[in-house]
């Protein structure tokens, strides 16, 4: 009896031996939330309200007159295989022409189909390779959306077409896809959208909400062209999966409309999701020549000088150290910080910087009103919720983890539970509160 147990025992052993070593590296295994390697320069964008999109980007002129429509986003189509129209006006002057008129982007990439399409084969995801391909799509996009100007921090949407629901191989082919797509833009510091078909995207993506196996995108766009703005109660979607500003639903399909003496064939959307991060255009108020710091602080080293008169990208605003009166300044472009006493934004400013990340290890995560369990409780997020984080400190732990996250609301999540690069320590670009 002990001979054959030895035996047994070296067999176990020499079979799980073969079989980790044919296994694929860690870094190939999806899960549902991924971390995002957001750069210092990103920030999140959130567009709440309607959207229309058309094939080919309209002139600046036209979208000068569209301001009179009740429409204040449009879905751009930034490149893919299956991109169909020409895009002449499409360009980074054209972005910051638009962005200057407050127009917020959705940008989209067309890439490749579920292969039980009726397409052509050069245009369909192969199952072997679906992961690769997502990944290939993601690289291609960001190289997009960097030559017109979209920031780290925006969401990118793939667009994938209706396809027939009864092959498992297909569904399979389409997740990979999309979850390859997820995991490269996370890399390159984007977000991971994705437009779908409500009856087969849509019903898929739901069903794999919480699979392993696949990487969920931060936010999905449903077309359901049922004339309804609304973005819940989506047949197939649980309105806790991407319940927490990462829904776009377009509610109806190509029509013309009319605004400022214009007619435009367009699909008409609800937003409430997170869109393009475009730099504004802000002109340096100081008498001499102002200096860009690599940190929020008159001490941090200069990196560069700004001409009095000029104009500057900005990006996003956050408190630092006390300069000429104010705590806060912008974040630029570039990744420098300038003091905002010497910059004129305009209008209501710029948004504060955050980084937004998935929920994660949970169900239902509580938001708490400061950095301990013995806070009051003052919310909840959904897993796989979106979170808007500003700034990290230390505070009560939770399963070895004593990093806490304020989020633009206000309110506190224990770090443990979001996907952030770091598990149990500060993550950057995240500043300290």
């Amino acid at each position: 009896m002990n001979g054959r147990r030895v035996i047994a025992r070296i067999a176990f052993v020499l079979v799980f031996v073969v079989t980790v070593a044919l296994l694929p590296p860690p870094y190939l295994f999806a899960k549902p939330a991924t971390s995002v390697d957001y750069p210092k320069r990103a920030t999140v964008t959130q567009f709440s309200g309607l959207a229309f999109d058309t094939c080919s980007a309209p002139s600046l002129s036209t979208m000068r007159k569209w301001r009179s429509s009740r429409y204040r986003a449009i879905g751009i189509y930034i490149g893919g295989v299956t991109r169909a129209c020409s895009q002449r006006h499409l360009s980074k002057s054209w972005v910051h022409g638009v962005t200057a008129m407050r127009w917020r982007l959705v940008p989209i990439y067309t890439g490749k189909q579920a292969p039980c399409r009726d397409h052509v084969k050069q245009f369909l995801i192969k199952p072997k390779q679906a992961r690769e391909q997502g990944r290939r799509a993601a690289r291609h996009a960001v190289k997009r959306a960097g030559r017109l100007g979209l920031l780290p921090g925006s969401a990118l949407y793939l667009d994938i077409e209706s396809y027939p629901t009864s092959r498992h191989r297909c569904r399979k082919a389409v997740l990979r896809y999309i979850s390859g797509w997820t995991t490269a833009l996370h890399r390159h510091g984007y977000l991971s959208g994705v437009y779908v078909a409500g009856g087969s995207g849509g019903v898929h993506l739901a069903a794999a909400h919480g699979s392993r196996a696949y990487a969920r995108p931060d936010a999905i766009w449903v077309a359901q062209w049922d004339g309804s703005k609304k973005l819940f109660n989506l047949p197939g979607v649980s309105d806790r999966y991407w319940s927490h500003g990462q829904r776009g639903k377009q509610f109806r399909g190509p029509h013309r409309e009319k605004h400022g003496g214009v007619a435009m064939t367009i699909d008409s959307n609800r937003f409430r999701a997170p869109v393009a991060t475009v730099a504004r255009q802000v002109r340096v108020t100081s008498s001499v020549p102002l200096k860009g710091r690599k940190h929020p602080t008159k001490k941090a080293a200069i990196i560069t000088t700004y001409r009095p008169g000029s104009t500057v990208g900005a990006v996003c605003q956050r408190r630092g150290a006390k300069a000429a009166g104010t705590r806060v300044w912008n974040l630029l472009a570039n990744g420098t910080y300038v003091s905002d006493r010497f910059v004129k934004t305009g209008g209501k400013g710029l948004p504060r910087c955050a980084y937004p990340y998935q929920v994660a290890r949970t169900d239902r995560l509580n938001k708490r009103a400061g950095p301990s369990t013995r806070h009051a409780l003052v919310g909840e997020v959904y897993g796989g919720g979106l979170v808007k984080v500003v700034c990290q400190r230390r505070g009560s732990n939770v399963f070895g983890n004593r990093v806490w996250n304020k989020l633009a609301s206000g309110t506190w999540v224990s770090d443990y539970y979001l996907a952030t690069p770091s598990r149990r320590g500060f993550s950057k670009p995240i500043r300290r509160c």
